[in-house]
C-alpha cells in the first residue's frame, strides 16, 4: 500500500511563506509524476504544481514566480515552497502521485493552509 503524508500547513499572514512536505511510504522513483493540488471552500480541486521523475515542473498561472516544487529522492519527499502568500491561497493542499507501474493515482489526506489578510 502506498501512502502519502502531507505536513507543513498552518496559519500565516499575507506576504509570508510556508513549506509543505509530502512524504511517501515508497520510493518516489515509482511515481511518474507527483504534484500538489488545492481545494478552497466551495471550489473544485485544482493543480498547483507538478514535478516529473525527470525533474520537469509545471505550475498554475496563479502561483508562478511565488511557489516552487522540488523533490528529494533520498528522503522520498516532495516539497512546495510557498512565498508571497495571498489570502486567495487559503485552501487544503493535497499531494498526489501517479504510480508508474499501474497509472493509479494516490492522494494524501491534505494539509490546511490559511493566509490571513
Amino acid at each position: 500500500q502506498v501512502q502519502l503524508v502531507e505536513s507543513g500547513g498552518g496559519l500565516v499572514q499575507a506576504g509570508g511563506s510556508l513549506r509543505l512536505s509530502c512524504a511517501a511510504s515508497r520510493s518516489i522513483d515509482n511515481f511518474n509524476t507527483m504534484g500538489w493540488y488545492r481545494q478552497a471552500p466551495g471550489k473544485q480541486r485544482e493543480l498547483v504544481a507538478a514535478i516529473t521523475s525527470g525533474g520537469s515542473t509545471n505550475y498554475a498561472d496563479s502561483v508562478k514566480g511565488r511557489f516552487t516544487i522540488s523533490r528529494d529522492n533520498a528522503k522520498n519527499t516532495i516539497y512546495l515552497q510557498m512565498n508571497s502568500l495571498k489570502p486567495e491561497d487559503t485552501a487544503v493542499y493535497y499531494c498526489k502521485g501517479t504510480w508508474r507501474w499501474s497509472g493509479m493515482d494516490y492522494w494524501g489526506k491534505g494539509t490546511l493552509v490559511t493566509v490571513s489578510s
